[in-house]
């Protein structure tokens, strides 16, 4: 079994299979990294609310809560005296308008010099009595209204005077609350260091050292895991205007690393890569060096690309002899002897067609 490079090999529904549980490993490696993540942010950091207490006179916190409290209760008295106030002054606006009804009355009847009826008189003076009750009732409510607004004030200003003490002293814990919330991150990061970066060690030392393992697919979905994880707690827990630094520079690492990886892949191709270049270019009867076109059989005053190769197709099938061919371009043997069977093979492919002798392939 060739094993100088890893290659997904194998029937479809194989290959299928080994992606998917490659992905399933990485997305459990994912999770389980999470878990531990979790586990470590869950370490309990500086009480903000706790050190206030400490920090603060308990007086001062006791006095500015019983203000509140008072405030709360002023808006409850404010809302109901104003809700009766408008009803008194619903009340006092219906009597008006039954009164004028009345005095309107009156002054028909007099005009007409016809007396009211004591019924009359009667419903009279108790509107007008019932008016001036509510005249009454809605003053009283808009005095306490007055009253308990000024109350408000009093207890507004004087809590205002509270809070700006509780600020002042609150000033040195918050401080000191940001310095113990510093350093907690600064330990909860070196946890986070402990654990993940010898994991992305380790999984770099694996693509690198494995990647032409058949068991690649494994080491591929634990580094993949890996090195996402780490990069969304290195944006975590990095201040953006460092983290910015820290993953743009990884990032022109890895391009620059890719980069030359694929350079060195042009220049100093690999066997296997050869290989597969020089299957596809033959399958289109192409020059596996220049591409220019196998001019070879019944396609020899034929056009065709790489492109268009399987709808330019010969009019008649090759019953001749096939003989040994050179590229006119590039100067390539393309067809030569086999040297054991003495038919005319492929140059630049590793086994004879004919008796399956096979040949080594140099590397470019």
């Amino acid at each position: 079994m060739n094993t100088k490079g890893y290659k997904m090999q194998g029937p479809w529904g194989i290959r299928f299979l080994t992606n998917t549980f490659m992905a399933s490993m990485g997305v459990l490696v994912f999770w389980l990294l999470g878990f531990l993540i979790a586990d470590i942010e869950s370490i309990k950091g500086p009480n903000l609310a706790a050190m206030e207490l400490q920090g603060v006179e308990f007086a001062l916190i006791q006095r500015n809560d019983q203000i509140a409290g008072q405030i709360a209760e002023l808006n409850r008295q404010i809302a109901s005296k104003q809700v009766e106030q408008s009803l008194a002054g619903d009340s006092s606006v219906n009597l008006q308008r039954t009164i004028n009804q009345l005095m309107e009355l009156q002054k028909l009847s007099a005009q007409n010099e016809v007396a009211l009826s004591d019924q009359e008189k009667a419903n009279l003076a108790d509107s007008l009595r019932l008016f001036l009750a509510s005249q009454k009732q809605y003053q009283d409510s808009n005095k306490s209204i007055t009253d308990l607004t000024l109350q408000k004030q009093n207890l507004n200003e004087e809590k205002w005077k509270v809070e700006q003490r509780i600020q002042l002293q609150k000033q040195p814990v918050l401080s000191n609350f940001q310095e113990l919330q510093h350093a907690h991150r600064l330990k909860l990061t070196l946890y986070h260091s402990l654990i993940l970066v010898p994991l992305v060690l380790i999984a770099g030392f694996l693509l690198l050292a494995k990647r032409n393992s058949i068991y690649f697919p494994l080491f591929l979905g634990f580094g993949v895991a890996t090195l996402i994880k780490s990069g969304m707690i290195i944006h975590e827990y990095c201040p953006t205007r460092y983290s910015k630094y820290v993953v743009g520079g990884v990032l022109l690492i890895v391009v620059i690393r890719l980069l030359v990886y694929f350079i060195n892949m042009v220049a100093f191709p690999k066997s296997d890569w050869l290989m597969k270049q020089y299957r596809e270019a033959y399958e289109r009867f192409l020059c596996p060096i220049c591409d220019y076109p196998m001019r070879i059989g019944p396609r020899k005053y034929l056009f065709w690309t790489r492109r268009t190769v399987h709808s330019i197709l010969p009019q008649r099938e090759f019953t001749g002899k096939e003989e040994p061919y050179t590229c006119p371009a590039c100067g390539t043997h393309l067809l030569e002897p086999c040297p054991e069977c003495k038919l005319t093979r492929h140059s630049l492919m590793p086994y004879c067609e004919h008796c399956g002798a096979k040949k080594e392939i140099a590397e470019a």
